[in-house]
């Protein structure tokens, strides 16, 4: 059974996973990204597909589509948030997958995700490695995140740790922080966004293995158009940051440490103390620890590569960004690797 206004009755069995794809003039992959849903080894899915305005023929794509499983909706554009929020509203299953225009599932992916959250009822979402592929090209680079929560938890306080069309979630968990921000001031990344609102309550993973390939191409739902994405990234960081740190959000230590860790050195509140920086780092970091659950020492491990990112970008701004700036010359390449080495070196 297809609907395409929501009319018809369901069957009085739910689907345990709502596969999530919006559209938005998505016909050059779209066809590849529903057959690699449909073709799962797991089947106990339902697809909500909603087209957002698209004027290309995506429609005509999803409804030459025949599955029973499909449920496809048609609206004006409203954005990419707001149709991730209408399609978890329809959603009837207990873990929500996303998928995106241009990307392909492997075949075993929803089966090892709803494996993976039926045996560890303690997260809230996880995530998967993936192949990168330009157009219908494989390449031999990988988008891979680590895969405990206190990697995750400790990564998110500055960057985007999950792929977005790799994650399957809890409805339950996700209609309780309430779904993706709609706010426009907040977008993109609209993910990186909820993720952050999600790890200050709930455990999170990653699967080792690669199960989709995420696809290359020169615009998408979420990169198209105005992309205000370093601003919005060091605003989401800093309240991050600020949580971790039991800091007030406006704090001078704490938007420098953010923007520091982004390389972005426009509107620095002042110049501070290295040692006030990496003492904000390090009660962000025992934060992480105690929601985690692990000890502090392998806390350290994990916090060392942003240790030494804090270094070299608080040198990096000392020196006006000529660290950070591409150097045409062999000198001036030997220069900046050799004081990265020096920087990177460890203290504790």
């Amino acid at each position: 059974m297809r609907i395409s206004d929501g009319s018809n009755i369901w069957p009085d069995k739910l689907p345990c996973v709502t596969v999530i794809l919006p559209i938005y003039n998505g016909q050059s992959y779209l066809e590849s990204a529903i057959n690699s849903v449909l073709q799962q080894s797991y089947s106990d899915f339902e697809l909500v597909i909603i087209n957002d305005g698209s004027v290309d023929d995506s429609v005509s794509i999803v409804e030459s589509f025949s599955d029973s499983r499909i449920r496809f909706y048609q609206q004006q554009n409203q954005g990419l948030a707001a149709t991730l929020n209408k399609a978890i509203g329809l959603a009837r299953g207990k873990y929500i997958a996303r998928q995106d225009q241009d990307d392909v599932y492997f075949p075993n992916r929803l089966q090892k995700q709803v494996d993976f959250l039926e045996q560890n009822v303690d997260v809230a979402m996880v995530g998967a490695a993936a192949e990168i592929w330009v157009g219908n090209e494989r390449t031999d680079r990988l988008l891979k995140h680590p895969t405990d929560d206190a990697s995750i938890r400790f990564g998110l306080l500055f960057d985007n740790y999950f792929v977005h069309s790799s994650v399957m979630l809890r409805r339950s968990v996700l209609e309780g922080v309430g779904g993706y921000s709609e706010d426009k001031a907040r977008q993109p990344p609209e993910d990186y966004e909820l993720w952050s609102r999600l790890m200050r309550m709930h455990k999170l993973a990653n699967l080792p293995e690669v199960l989709m390939a995420y696809r290359e191409v020169p615009s998408s739902m979420s990169r198209a158009g105005n992309n205000p994405f370093l601003h919005n990234l060091v605003k989401i960081s800093t309240e991050n940051i600020a949580w971790a740190s039991d800091c007030a959000v406006n704090s001078a230590d704490v938007v420098a440490l953010s923007k520091l860790m982004h390389g972005d050195y426009d509107g620095m509140p002042h110049i501070v103390k290295f040692s006030q920086l990496r003492a904000v780092l390090d009660r962000a970091m025992l934060c992480i620890a105690k929601e985690s659950g692990v000890p502090s020492k392998q806390m350290v491990a994990i916090s060392r590569g942003r240790v030494n990112r804090l270094r070299y970008h608080y040198v990096d701004y000392l020196c006006g960004g000529l660290l950070g700036k591409a150097l045409n010359s062999q000198i001036g390449c030997y220069v900046k690797n050799m004081v990265r080495r020096l920087l990177m070196k460890e203290t504790y």
